[in-house]
């Protein structure tokens, strides 16, 4: 399917989404949000897609943030409506049930680090920079952005970077663990083909699974988590992939996983 504001393009194993709006650095609006999740929807009941990997048009930006004509007009009422409809695309992307990867490719603002930081993983070029800079235009991150950040550097980082409003250099940003690593950016959709090549080497079922644990570590407590996740490996033991994959590493051979690219 065609879309106005980005590109779909199925791999092997996975579908690439690149956000294309270049004469505006790529910059949210409702019509790239209602394509995003379209997009995504139909990543998620593909079932020879195992992998989502996002990405910006062009070599400046990944997503510039969002559209400020569109954010200037809104008011109380309008605002919840924005950043609810923003939320419901990131919970999307979060909760997909398959992993998701951003690859970051230039500037990642506002509410283009908000998707960057709704995916399980980030690779980002040298030449990107990431921040939250809505304090700087009155207002703050409204699409999970102030939730997500302090869950993934702590909340003394999270405020330093929320409340100036500062971006970060990528090498920065891989310092605090806000992304996984940082390539130069003609290696960057390289750099991510290789971990999706690696991960779809391994049982599918069991990334699935284990994804959902690690989504559980930050959405449940301690006791609760641990249990999710005897739970998830029990269901595990009863799966093909489980069997297979016990069997070959004592025939000391390579699994042959189900649904395997």
């Amino acid at each position: 399917m065609s879309y106005l504001t980005l590109l779909s393009e199925k791999k092997l194993g996975y579908t690439l989404i690149t956000l294309n709006r270049p004469d505006k650095l790529n910059a949210l609006n409702g019509q790239l949000l209602a394509d995003l999740h379209h997009a995504l929807v139909q990543a998620q009941h593909d079932s020879t897609v195992h992998a989502v990997v996002l990405t910006g048009s062009g070599t400046k930006a990944f997503a510039a943030g969002a559209d400020i004509s569109e954010l200037h007009t809104l008011d109380s009422h309008s605002g919840l409506a924005f950043s609810e409809r923003g939320q419901a695309v990131m919970n999307l992307i979060e909760h997909l049930g398959k992993p998701v990867i951003a690859a970051i490719n230039g500037f990642a603002l506002g509410g283009g680090c908000e998707i960057a930081l709704a995916c399980h993983l980030r690779f980002a070029s040298d030449n990107a920079y990431l921040g939250l800079p809505e304090v700087s235009l009155g207002t703050l991150p409204g699409y999970g952005g102030t939730q997500r950040l302090t869950r993934l550097v702590g909340r003394a980082k999270a405020a330093e970077l929320i409340l100036a409003g500062e971006r970060i250099s990528a090498q920065d940003a891989l310092a605090i663990g806000l992304v996984n690593d940082v390539v130069s950016q003609d290696n960057l959709l390289a750099r991510v083909e290789r971990f999706i090549q690696v991960m779809l080497s391994r049982s599918q079922t069991a990334v699935r699974e284990a994804l959902s644990a690690i989504l559980a570590a930050e959405e449940l407590g301690h006791i609760e988590g641990m249990h999710y996740e005897a739970e998830r490996f029990a269901a595990l033991c009863d799966t093909p992939d489980f069997k297979e994959g016990t069997r070959a590493f004592l025939d000391k051979r390579s699994p042959q996983f189900q649904h395997q690219q």
